[in-house]
């Protein structure tokens, strides 16, 4: 089964990178496999830490050891204006096939998956954009109003359902029967986002963590929330992923700062394990090391192009060419 899988992601990556990047927001590529995921776990939702931030809700990944948790957690979104629409998993053909979420103007099918927090299985219900600013609806979700001021109350949005669906998978047996509104067809078609980069680090760190993985904690994450993505290694691969699209890092480049960042991962993960899912001061102390040494390799590498390809513009500018 692993080498399916590992064969369908494969593909699936190289798929990506075959699609224009102007079309690339609008395709959907996920994993599938034949068992279905865990319910979804009951947890608070923690305050959200900066005004604009934006709730994504937790939810199960698949990798090469099966099910793993991904944290709900704050993020800034990309732009002004725009809403997430989680991912979720549904049900094909034998299959259970893994809908990624998108960053769009408006909420689009997640599955009818109850999420909580104002993702009731349609729509969001959790704020609303006004203007530049995005406002709260505390009534859904928790925000410290002494630190942030633009909120709103409105209770008629609460379903007072005595039993809780936790069911974290549409369609099949056993599955949620929710079909796309006309509404939510409409919002698929909209020109879409993919997740920040931010977002895109926060489940590889989730993946990193054999605490998250369904196989250890059963279906109980012991960390099913966060208030922040991990930001120190959130800022790297933002870094390799800019350098990398503005063209400072080379694809070998690129690949050698993601395998060290990979390492970094598995090191962290392997330590956990062996620690009941926490690192001791001395092998933080190492991983804060490596990741340095990782920021550092970065930085000189971007800053090398930069000026590399300004001595190339003088050169050629100046009608000497070759000394480029």
């Amino acid at each position: 089964m692993r080498r399916l899988f590992s064969t369908r992601v494969l593909f699936l990556t190289l798929l990506v990178f075959l699609v224009p990047a102007a079309s690339r927001a609008q395709v959907s590529v996920g994993v599938s496999v034949r068992v279905g995921p865990p319910p979804l776990p009951v947890y608070e939702q923690p305050p959200c830490p900066v005004e604009g931030y934006m709730w994504t809700p937790g939810y199960w990944a698949y990798g090469d050891e099966g099910y793993y948790w991904v944290p709900g957690v704050w993020v800034a979104p990309p732009r002004v204006g725009v809403l997430w629409t989680p991912g979720y998993w549904g049900w094909n053909e034998g299959v259970y096939v893994f809908h990624a979420g998108y960053w769009g103007p408006h909420i689009g099918f997640y599955g009818g998956v109850n999420y909580g927090f104002g993702y009731g299985g349609v729509g969001f219900v959790g704020g609303e954009w006004r203007g530049e600013r995005f406002a709260y609806n505390t009534a859904v979700v928790n925000v410290n109003r002494t630190v942030i001021h633009n909120t709103y109350i409105n209770n008629t949005v609460i379903v007072n359902n005595r039993t809780v669906n936790r069911t974290s998978f549409n369609g099949g047996p056993g599955g949620i029967g929710a079909r796309p509104t006309r509404g939510e067809m409409s919002a698929s078609r909209e020109r879409h986002m993919q997740p920040t980069a931010m977002q895109v680090s926060h489940q590889h760190s989730a993946g990193s963590n054999r605490a998250n993985f369904a196989s250890d904690n059963h279906g109980r994450p012991a960390t099913a929330a966060m208030g922040r993505v991990d930001a120190r290694e959130g800022k790297q691969q933002a870094r390799i992923a800019n350098g990398a699209r503005s063209g400072q890092l080379t694809p070998r480049e690129t690949g050698r700062l993601e395998n060290r960042e990979a390492n970094i991962n598995r090191e962290v993960r392997n330590d956990r394990a062996a620690n009941g899912g926490k690192l001791t001061p001395q092998e933080r102390a190492q991983v804060n090391h490596q990741q340095n040494n990782a920021s550092r390799t970065s930085i000189h590498i971007g800053k090398w192009w930069s000026v590399a390809r300004k001595k190339r513009f003088f050169f050629v500018t100046c009608g000497r060419a070759t000394a480029s």
